[in-house]
């Protein structure tokens, strides 16, 4: 069969790469895709953007189902049109994708479901919200309440900060209509890890546990970012921890959206807060896979990916069984000068050494210009290591990342460091 990946990043890159390897699997096309995925030979990169061009190419190339990795699409609401016509498509509708592209909607939901999240409320206006900083004080989040990708949330320590980012989203107007409305929440203290399941409208699937890392910086020092890192399994998710958080978040939020009329298809990322009692609570929702944790996750997947979406398409994902590389994956990201704010582009890169069974290289910020390959966004690479322990995986990681060059890379050094013992 033929399969479309629909995104341009290193998720997308990673996702292809796993359906690639089915034996199933004729072609793997990605839209638009990157330089990686031109380069790789197992894959066809097809440059279309918009949902109804990529839905007459799945027509006319008699595609099987379709895979959406990024958030705007779905926002937009590429599944409704997709279903419209008759064609398979793997991702929630623009309905149910409100739980990641209205944080408003998120907190009100899990309010109103009973999920446990952090106290907050939702402001529009600038004067209002900076009455409720100064009533409760600091460290204090601000968060825009649309899609800012990634970079819409400030943990504020102080309250200079936290004015400062009211100002920034609401005054300023630095994420347009995706920061018109505000939410702020209490700050909650603890360990952070990634917990991602496939939603098939019933049934619930859970993928293996990772932890990003989102600042910039060794030490968690630095701005926030897309995130610079992951490894997988997350060791804070302990048995008894993935039993309580399948019990308290996901199956209400999956049962919950039902009773909404909203069923829920496609992946749930419910980014998570562990605290020193052990408690979870859910910090935000995501309504597809994380990036970079796609990367170490799929590095990790032995099942074949491309069955695994036909029952999540199905609506068969309770006959499924994973089976996961007992090993550590750990994955570095490789980031543009200037990243977060302002990366540059063009960059040659150079290096990359051949996928190794131990070390893989996904591309996510990368063009072909003239048979060379350029730095053409923020997040350049995701370096990809496997190993028996975090700490081997990490060398192996590292040691790849130190072959390749281009200007003004900038890489954390300690992805994983929570899960060395």
């Amino acid at each position: 069969m033929k399969i479309l990946v629909v995104g341009s990043g290193g998720r997308e890159h990673a996702l292809a790469w796993k359906l690639a390897q089915s034996e199933r699997v004729q072609t793997v096309f990605v839209a638009p895709g990157n330089g990686g995925t031109e380069l790789d030979t197992r894959l066809v990169t097809v440059d279309l953007h918009e949902p109804q061009a990529l839905a007459d190419f799945v027509v006319a190339e008699h595609i099987a189902l379709t895979l959406v990795g990024p958030e705007v699409p779905l926002a937009a609401g590429i599944v409704n049109l997709f279903r419209s016509r008759g064609l398979k498509i793997f991702g929630p509708t623009r309905e149910a994708a409100q739980l990641e592209s209205s944080k408003d909607f998120a907190k009100s939901f899990m309010q109103r479901h009973g999920i446990p999240t952090a106290k907050y409320e939702t402001f529009s206006d600038a004067a209002a919200a900076h009455a409720y900083i100064d009533a409760n004080g600091a460290p204090i989040v601000i968060k825009a309440d649309g899609l800012a990708a990634g970079k819409g949330v400030v943990v504020a320590m102080t309250l200079e900060e936290a004015h400062g980012a009211v100002d920034h989203m609401l005054a300023d107007n630095a994420f347009g209509d995706a920061g018109a409305r505000i939410v702020i929440e209490e700050f909650l203290a603890g360990e952070e890890a990634s917990f991602i399941v496939m939603c098939d409208g019933k049934n619930v699937l859970a993928l293996a546990t990772s932890q990003d890392h989102k600042r910039l910086k060794d030490h968690d020092q630095g701005p926030n970012t897309g995130g610079m890192g992951a490894y997988s399994p997350a060791p804070i998710v302990t048995p008894s921890m993935h039993a309580r958080v399948m019990r308290e978040i996901i199956n209400p939020t999956i049962q919950g959206m039902a009773r909404d009329g909203i069923p829920f298809t496609g992946f749930l990322y419910a980014g998570l807060m562990i605290d020193a009692d052990g408690n979870p609570r859910t910090l935000e929702f995501n309504c597809r896979m994380g990036d970079p944790e796609t990367q170490p996750i799929m590095a990790r997947l032995k099942s074949d990916f491309a069955t695994v979406l036909e029952h999540a398409c199905n609506g068969t994902l309770d006959t499924v069984e994973l089976e996961w590389d007992r090993r550590t994956a750990v994955g570095v990201v490789m980031a543009a000068a200037g990243y977060p704010d302002s990366p540059r582009k063009g960059d040659v890169i150079d290096g990359i050494p051949p996928e190794a069974p131990e070390c893989v290289t996904f591309h996510a910020g990368t063009r072909v210009v003239g048979g060379t390959l350029q730095a053409s966004g923020g997040r350049v690479l995701c370096v990809v290591g496997l190993g028996d322990s975090v700490k081997m995986a990490q060398k192996r990681a590292y040691e790849t990342v130190e072959k390749i060059h281009f200007n003004g890379a900038q890489y954390r050094r300690d992805i994983g460091w929570r899960g060395i013992k």
